[in-house]
């Protein structure tokens, strides 16, 4: 990403008709590094994000709805107490720096009018939010750096605040083509990305690699083997039109969400898509990234313990097919036995050796067979009798086992991958249920859960017009195939990996073979192997597929079905289903 000092002039450019003039309405701190201020605007309401994360630093405009703590913490009833009522009167920006100034007019304590600034740096490591006095002193800020951790930029109530020190590095609005003749004449890294960086202020290492891309055609282009006066040429070409008109460019992942953004074109990964705005960018990067982060907080005490779950048992059924393996020889433990029992008169009271003629030996080989001192002859073999019929039984015992393992071992590697693909709290809930069901994990006892609404499968519907359903997760797979589906709808899975249920609701017609195809691919995504291609996946009716007796939720078995090979690419099956989760 590239969220440099450009890219923040692009998004203030962007709001500041907007919000200028605009009244605050509510502020809410939704979590210790977002602050969420609504605006009411002439032509609405905006909420303004502010979001100091030195892993994430962004300011902008948004549409979401992140849910509020019960308890507003200290510095955000400071800012209502403060900015509640304010009216925004001007936003300026630091030259070649991530740091935006939102100047409030507000009223003091006594009803007269003053002006009071919200300052927000989005620099890395030092990500801060300041709230100032009409002299510029610090009336609060979100995190309070003492005097002892930094002496000359202390951030504490009361102290007088310090802008960070000016840019020393080069305007590239500035420049004109001989200045970048000289900068690529002067002595420097050799890399042309890593001279713009070393020289030019307020840019992305990205966007020095686009400017290097366009110059010279290649990223890690390097100077000394480069025509300077064409290269400058294309250069200030190259900042003069993004610098000046700035475009909201990104770099779409396979599921179209951004994966790399800036306010120029993304030429060196490939294919580059423009967005609608520089907020809407924004808001659909970081919300996506957020709920996923988010999720993946939620869920690691669960996934934690269902690898744990997955290693035990894994190790388990490696020790119980060694001692399988060893049941296999027990043909010859009866064998000694009759080899005893055919010279107990050789044998006296305390032998601890017998030495005799191995008669299931084609050559009769003397064998040494060892004896217990505290044993007859006669219980000596009927030890080797009864350690037979114990591997024997043992023989059973552990094959059962071992298939009660390699089910349960199935079914939690199935929870495992639902647990990868939870989008909400309502499906990671439904997944803990399930497992506290099973015994896997301890209810909540004392502590209560906020109620989460119960998740409906997906829902898409086929270019022909059938409406296709996903399960989530096991439960919900259990119920679509043996609740919500009619037994002459057909049925989907990826072969013999994990994966999602899929009914195409037909009843009883035999749907086009475009609608089986969209549904296999449904499928194929939503599997374990949703990563390769030529992926096999079964059609069969739903009265083809059963649920064998006490097996665990989702699991099922079927023997009458056909076969189709699809790829599991998402934004095929997006674009032909028209896909509307609900």
């Amino acid at each position: 990403m590239a969220f440099d000092a450009f890219f923040l002039k692009a998004v203030l450019e962007e709001i500041r008709p907007v919000i200028v003039g605009a009244r605050v309405e509510k502020i809410h701190q939704p979590s210790r590094d977002t602050v969420l201020v609504q605006l009411r605007c002439e032509n609405g309401r905006e909420k303004l994000l502010f979001a100091p994360n030195p892993a994430a630093p962004r300011l902008h405009l948004t549409k979401a709805t992140p849910e509020n703590p019960d308890q507003p913490p200290m510095f955000c009833m400071l800012l209502r107490k403060h900015l509640s009522g304010a009216r925004l009167a001007a936003i300026s920006q630091m030259p070649m720096e991530r740091m935006a100034e939102f100047v409030f007019d507000c009223t003091d304590e006594m009803g007269y009018p003053v002006q009071k600034k919200l300052v927000a740096e989005l620099m890395g490591k030092t990500c801060n939010l300041y709230l100032l006095d009409p002299e510029g002193r610090i009336i609060d800020c979100l995190r309070r750096i003492g005097l002892d951790e930094s002496s000359r930029r202390a951030a504490l109530p009361g102290l007088m605040y310090q802008k960070p020190e000016a840019i020393t590095k080069k305007d590239p609005l500035s420049l004109n083509k001989e200045d970048y003749v000289n900068l690529l004449s002067c002595p420097g890294a050799d890399v042309l990305a890593d001279r713009l960086m070393d020289t030019l202020g307020g840019l992305s290492p990205l966007v020095c690699r686009e400017a290097a891309l366009f110059a010279a055609g290649d990223t890690d282009a390097r100077i000394s083997g480069m025509q300077i006066q064409p290269a400058a040429e294309r250069l200030a070409e190259f900042f003069r039109k993004h610098l000046e008109n700035p475009t909201p460019c990104y770099y779409p992942q396979p599921d179209g969400t951004p994966k790399q953004f800036a306010f120029c074109p993304i030429e060196q990964y490939g294919l580059c898509k423009q967005a609608a705005s520089f907020c809407q960018l924004m808001d659909e990067y970081y919300i996506v990234r957020d709920k996923k982060d988010a999720m993946r907080q939620k869920s690691q005490s669960v996934k934690k313990t269902v690898t744990n779950l997955i290693s035990r048992i894994s190790r388990k059924l490696s020790i119980q097919k060694n001692e399988l393996v060893a049941t296999y020889d027990r043909e010859r433990l009866r064998q000694l036995g009759d080899i005893v029992t055919a010279n107990l008169h050789k044998i006296t009271k305390g032998q601890t050796l017998l030495q005799a003629e191995d008669f299931y030996d084609e050559n009769m080989k003397i064998i040494d067979i060892p004896l217990s001192v505290l044993l007859s002859p006669q219980q000596n073999a009927a030890k080797f009798y009864k350690d037979y019929t114990r591997m024997k039984n043992a023989e059973k015992e552990l094959t059962r086992q071992l298939e009660l393992g390699q089910q349960e071992l199935s079914y939690l590697q199935s929870v495992l991958e639902e647990l990868t693909r939870a989008e909400t709290e309502a499906e990671l809930e439904e997944i803990r249920q399930e497992l506290q069901a099973g015994g896997y994990i301890r209810g909540d006892t004392g502590k209560k859960r906020m109620k989460q609404a119960k998740s409906q499968p997906m829902r898409f519907e086929s270019t022909d017009g059938y409406p296709i359903y996903v399960g989530r997760n096991n439960r919900q797979n259990e119920e679509l195939t043996f609740r919500l589906a009619r037994k002459d709808d057909l049925w989907l899975h990826a072969q013999k990996v994990h994966g999602s249920h899929v009914i195409i609701s037909c009843g009883g017609t035999a749907p086009p073979d475009d609608t089986v195809t969209q549904a296999a691919q449904l499928a194929a995504y939503y599997a374990e192997s949703s990563g390769g291609q030529n992926i096999p996946v079964d059609v069969t009716p739903v009265k083809q597929v059963k649920k064998t007796p006490g097996a665990k939720p989702g699991m099922v078995i079927y023997h009458t079905y056909k076969t189709v090979i699809v790829n599991p690419y998402k934004e095929i099956v997006v674009d032909e289903l028209n896909a509307e989760k609900k």
